[in-house]
C-alpha cells in the first residue's frame, strides 16, 4: 500500500498533471464566462429582434397537456415534463463560441510552432551518415561520431 501511495505521489508531482489541472480549471472558468456572454449579452438582443423572446424560457410541454404554464421555471416547479429547446439553443451557441476560441488558440499555437521550427531548421542540418538532426556548426556528429 505504501508503494502505491509513493507511486501516486510521484505521478501527481509531475509537471504534466499540474498543467492539465490548471487547464481544466481555466476551461471551467472560461465556459462560465461564455455561458454568461451568451445568456446575458448575446441572446437578449436577438430575442428582442425576434419579438421579445426569452430563449431560456422556450420549452415544449409534454405532460400534462391540459395545463399550460407561463414560464419554464413554473412548469418545472409544478412537475411538468418539458423539452427545453431554448436552453438547448443557448448551449449550442456557447459551444460554438468555445469551439471557435479553441480553434483560434490552436491555430495561433501551430503558427508559433511553425515559426520556431523554421528558425530551428535554419540552425540545424542532417548528418549524412545517421540522418539525425544536428547543429549546423557541428564538425562531428554527436550521435554516430562521424567527422563532418
Amino acid at each position: 500500500m505504501k508503494e502505491i501511495l509513493e507511486d501516486f505521489k510521484q505521478f501527481i508531482l509531475r509537471g504534466n498533471v499540474f498543467d492539465m489541472a490548471i487547464g481544466i480549471i481555466i476551461g471551467v472558468a472560461f465556459s462560465k464566462i461564455v455561458d454568461s456572454l451568451v445568456k446575458d449579452i448575446i441572446m437578449p438582443p436577438i430575442g428582442l429582434i425576434i419579438g421579445k423572446v426569452d430563449f431560456s424560457n422556450l420549452y415544449f410541454q409534454l405532460f400534462p397537456l391540459e395545463k399550460h404554464y407561463s414560464s419554464l421555471s413554473e412548469a418545472q416547479n409544478a412537475g411538468a415534463v418539458t423539452i427545453n429547446y431554448g436552453i438547448f439553443i443557448n448551449t449550442i451557441i456557447s459551444f460554438l463560441i468555445i469551439a471557435m476560441t479553441v480553434f483560434l488558440m490552436v491555430k495561433g499555437i501551430n503558427n508559433l510552432q511553425q515559426k520556431t521550427n523554421t528558425k530551428e531548421n535554419n540552425q540545424t542540418k542532417k548528418c549524412p551518415y545517421c540522418f539525425n538532426t544536428i547543429n549546423i556548426q557541428a564538425v562531428k556528429c554527436p550521435f554516430c561520431t562521424a567527422d563532418l
